[in-house]
């Protein structure tokens, strides 16, 4: 028992020593370990700050980014019914196409009846044209009447001056008795006589004279509707012609051509159904002029200018294409600024939340027709802000 202590006493200081130098030897191995991962996390510190401070200070980007255009609403002009349909959904147009044709019989009635007014107002310049020369004759001949009535006037002055003479000369006479009062008495009748033709040559003249005045006013009133002006340039024919054109326009619009180049989307037409004037019965899309509407942070737009260049990926195709455009403008007001209800934060509960500019980014056209972008596809947009 006596032998048997020391050696356990040996045994157990021997396992100490081992226990001891395994654990020095695992805290070297994690020394090491923890050294190794301190050197590659100031690596990537280092290769982060060199990539921030040579790249990324120098780029903002943004994945909250959709494809739009500035489509055409397609909408009838006039009302009508759709006769034909010529076009469907998904379909590429060019500028001038037949979309739409509505029936055409109102405005075919329409330009019958403008016709007839038309050769209604010429026919009633014509006759205006002659009734002025009608009228001018009539002045003249009502001149002409003033002047044979002021020859009645002289006439009939001669005949009172001498029917006057001859009675004055009878009563003179009468009183030694060598006119007889029978003569005395026709005198006197025949200076009555002239007297009243005098009188009635008098009332001739001032009524040939109204005769005349009304004539002339008849003539000014009628050469008021032609003076100046020839049968194309009479008021009431550019009247009547104006109407014709605007009969022949909505005639020409029940034909519905495309405005633009680009693919029909929303058709929301049907053969036999009836349209009201203004009313979108599709859009069109012009897919090789699409752009990008970016939502940047309001603190990314620091320094942010228009024209600068920038890069975007479609999540379409993925990392494999690569689109080039430029800042082409940034927008007056924030999304929440420009919702149709805007945000209310004076509340006594307000909480900041960061707000986001839409920049507007145009594409490379060659890029845009080599891979077809559609609206509304969400888009990675990088702006290149270091002014190079």
């Amino acid at each position: 028992m006596a032998d048997a202590e020391p050696q356990d006493i040996q045994a157990a200081a021997a396992g100490e020593d081992n226990t001891g130098i395994e654990r020095a030897v695992r805290l070297a191995q994690r020394r090491k370990w923890l050294t190794r991962l301190a050197i590659l996390v100031a690596a990537v510190a280092l290769v982060y700050a060199l990539w921030y401070f040579l790249v990324g200070r120098n780029h903002v980007s943004t994945d909250n980014a959709y494809v739009n255009a500035e489509m055409a609403q397609v909408t009838p002009l006039i009302p009508g019914q759709a006769v034909e349909v010529r076009v469907r959904d998904t379909q590429a147009v060019r500028r001038g196409d037949i979309l739409v044709v509505l029936d055409r019989s109102d405005q075919q009635i329409a330009i019958a009846q403008a016709q007839a007014g038309l050769a209604e107002a010429r026919r009633r310049f014509r006759q205006n044209v002659a009734t002025n020369a009608s009228l001018s004759a009539q002045v003249q001949a009502r001149g002409a009447d003033i002047t044979a009535a002021q020859a009645r006037l002289m006439a009939a002055r001669a005949e009172f001056d001498k029917a006057r003479i001859d009675l004055q000369r009878r009563q003179a006479l009468s009183g030694n008795g060598a006119v007889s009062g029978e003569e005395l008495t026709e005198a006197r009748k025949s200076y009555d006589s002239a007297q009243a033709q005098l009188a009635q040559a008098r009332a001739a003249i001032a009524q040939a004279q109204s005769t005349r005045t009304a004539a002339q006013g008849q003539f000014e009133a009628n050469d008021a509707l032609v003076r100046g002006s020839s049968e194309d340039t009479d008021p009431a024919v550019r009247a009547a012609r104006a109407r014709l054109d605007a009969a022949e326009l909505d005639l020409a619009r029940t034909t519905i051509r495309a405005p633009i180049d680009g693919t029909v989307t929303r058709r929301q037409i049907q053969l036999g159904q009836r349209v009201a004037q203004g009313t979108p019965i599709m859009a069109i899309v012009p897919l090789h002029k699409v752009f990008i509407d970016a939502n940047f942070k309001e603190r990314q737009l620091r320094r942010v200018r228009v024209g600068m260049p920038a890069t975007a990926t479609a999540d379409i195709y993925g990392g494999s294409v690569t689109y080039h455009g430029r800042v082409a403008g940034i927008a007056g007001g924030t999304g929440a600024s420009m919702a149709l209800i805007p945000a209310q934060n004076a509340t006594g509960n307000w909480i900041k939340v960061v707000q986001r500019l839409p920049v507007r980014i145009e594409l490379d056209p060659r890029e845009v027709a080599a891979n077809p972008l559609r609206v509304g596809l969400s888009m990675e947009v990088e702006i290149d802000i270091s002014g190079r």
